[in-house]
C-alpha cells in the first residue's frame, strides 16, 4: 500500500540490529545505531503488530537479553519499573501509492498558493489570530523547507508547513493550522493536499503525525486523503534514563 521509501525506512529503524525477541504479535531490537533522543521507540502497526527498539545501554538498564520470555505488556513493565517514560504515541499518516497518484493529478486551488519570506506581514497576523497552544501544536513556521496557505477574502486563514524529517532519509514532516473562525470549510484539506503534492514533486515523500487524541487532527488526516500506516512512541525528552552524561 506505501512506498518503498516509508516501508524501508521504518524497518531501518525498528528491524537493523540485533532481534532479541520475534513472535507474531510482538519484536523486540537492539539497535546501536540509534540516537540518544531515539533510544527507546514503539510502532503499532495497523495490522496490530507491535516493534520495540532500544539502544545497547538501555537493554541492559531493562536487563533484556536473548532467551527471556517476552511480549509487549512484559517489555512496557520492565521500562515502568525502569522509570523509562514515553513521550505519548503519535498516529503517522502516508499517501498510499494509489492516492498519491491521485494526488499528483490535481491542480492546485485557486485559493491556495505558496508562501514566501515576501509574504512575512501577512504570516505575522496570521500567527497573532492563533492560540498559543494551537500554534504550539501546529508547528507551522514560514521559513521551513516548503510552506503553503489558504486564503479567504485575501486573509490567510490557514497554512500548512513542511521540513525534511531526517538528513539523507526522503521524508518531509508537516503541520497545519486554521484559524477557528475558518475551520470545517474545507480549508485544512486544500492546503494539506497543495503541500502534500508539492513534496512528491520534489522527490518527497509527505508525513502526516498527530497525537491519538486528537480526533479533529486525524479527521483532516483521512479527508485530506492519507491512510494510518501506525502508532509511533518514543522515549520522552525529559526522560533521563539512558541519557549520556
Amino acid at each position: 500500500m506505501f512506498s518503498q521509501t516509508i516501508t524501508n525506512y521504518w524497518k531501518s529503524q525498528f528491524l537493523t540490529g540485533d532481534i532479541i525477541y520475534n513472535d507474531k504479535i510482538f519484536t523486540l531490537t537492539i539497535n546501536h545505531e540509534l540516537s540518544e533522543d531515539s533510544r527507546v521507540m514503539v510502532l503499532e502497526n495497523t495490522d496490530g503488530q507491535v516493534l520495540a527498539v532500544l539502544t545497547p545501554e538501555m537493554a541492559d538498564k531493562l536487563d533484556l537479553s536473548k532467551g527471556q520470555e517476552m511480549s509487549e505488556l512484559i517489555f512496557r513493565q520492565k521500562l515502568n519499573e525502569a522509570g523509562v517514560i514515553l513521550h505519548g504515541a503519535d498516529c503517522l499518516f502516508y499517501f498510499s501509492e494509489a492516492e498519491m497518484n491521485v494526488l499528483l493529478q490535481e491542480s492546485l486551488e485557486g485559493t491556495v498558493r505558496p508562501l514566501t519570506e515576501q509574504d512575512g506581514a501577512i504570516f505575522s497576523e496570521f500567527e497573532s489570530s492563533a492560540s498559543e497552544q494551537d500554534l504550539d501544536d501546529a508547528y507551522v513556521e514560514l521559513d521551513h523547507w516548503a510552506v503553503f496557505g489558504s486564503f479567504e477574502q485575501d486573509r490567510l486563514v490557514s497554512a500548512a508547513s513542511m521540513y525534511p524529517w531526517e538528513e539523507d532519509v526522503q521524508i518531509a514532516d508537516l503541520g497545519v493550522l486554521t484559524l477557528s473562525p475558518f475551520r470545517g470549510k474545507g480549508h485544512a484539506r486544500k492546503v494539506v493536499r497543495s503541500i502534500c503534492k508539492y513534496a512528491y514533486e520534489q522527490g518527497y515523500e509527505p508525513q502526516y503525525r498527530c497525537q491519538l487524541d486528537n480526533e479533529a487532527s486525524t479527521f483532516l488526516a483521512k479527508a485530506a486523503g492519507l491512510t494510518l500506516f501506525g502508532k509511533w512512541d518514543v522515549v520522552s525528552p525529559n526522560c533521563t534514563v539512558g541519557k549520556s552524561e
